[in-house]
């Protein structure tokens, strides 16, 4: 399955670099997002991307944005990419609407870093056509796909996403549908442990940081992670993990749920751990 057309929703962080690397691959995008203005300031962070790729001998930035296409709405496309808020009702509604409209044989994924894909799948009347394709921010720089099997997906559209993501350029890794799946699961600990840290006065996030990158040679924190991720993403994937395994463990730390309540959620809003 080639996948010539693919609806991408959301044209945030993880949309736009979505509709990016697909539009890149020579396939057609509809690219959308219900809030205003969000498409077009999604097109111009793919257009400073592109350009700067292209200065390394990537494409051609405006070959590429060609093919990515405004819309209002829902379209029919071979392969949605869902990349909304990271919120079970929202997407939930995304993928009832999507499967009214999609062709049947069409494949719906979502990018969802740790919502059930079979909660996903039982808004659908295609459970076997549903699946998680997680990719990893920066989408255009970071190899990384996390493909998740719900319970009931189909061995071809397993097949069908996992040759996709290599024709992207990406590495896929398969994982089944449990709470976080592989990566949240350990990073979200990881990160949640280095908050507590510097709740306890342990060390300042910088050094928290610093000895992460050098000690662990990760090329960020956990802490300036987090603030790229964004502080309420990291919230709602820790409450998922919390319920979905019934553990307190995974809870977020209050500082963390303070930053968020204070509107300091990391770069997309200026302040998080750091100031940018």
């Amino acid at each position: 399955m080639r996948f010539e057309h693919v609806l991408v929703v959301g044209a945030g962080q993880m949309g736009g670099g979505i509709a990016q690397v697909v539009a890149a691959s020579g396939r057609r995008v509809s690219l959308l997002d219900a809030a205003p203005g969000a498409v077009e300031r999604g097109l111009e962070t793919m257009h400073k991307s592109l350009t700067r790729l292209a200065e390394k001998g990537g494409p051609d930035p405006d070959e590429v944005l060609a093919r990515v296409e405004p819309v209002d709405d829902l379209v029919p496309a071979e392969l949605m990419v869902e990349a909304v808020v990271e919120d079970a009702a929202v997407k939930e509604d995304v993928f009832r609407r999507a499967d009214e409209l999609f062709p049947q044989e069409a494949i719906l994924a979502s990018n969802t870093s740790s919502i059930p894909i079979g909660s996903l799948a039982a808004a659908t009347s295609r459970p076997d056509r549903v699946i998680g394709m997680h990719f990893f921010n920066p989408v255009p720089l970071l190899q990384l796909v996390e493909i998740v099997r719900g319970r009931e997906t189909s061995d071809e559209t397993a097949e069908a996403i996992t040759e996709l993501a290599r024709e992207l350029g990406k590495t896929p890794a398969v994982a089944n549908d449990f709470p976080g799946f592989v990566s949240n699961r350990i990073l979200m600990p990881f990160i949640n442990e280095a908050v507590q840290a510097l709740e306890e006065g342990v060390a300042e996030a910088e050094a928290i940081d610093t000895i992460a990158k050098l000690g662990f040679n990760h090329p960020l924190g956990p802490l300036a992670l987090a603030d790229l991720i964004g502080l309420d993403t990291c919230v709602a994937i820790m409450e998922v993990l919390r319920d979905g395994l019934g553990e307190e463990r995974y809870a977020p730390r209050p500082l963390l749920r303070e930053l968020v309540a204070a509107g300091k959620l990391g770069r997309k809003t200026g302040e998080g751990f750091y100031t940018y």
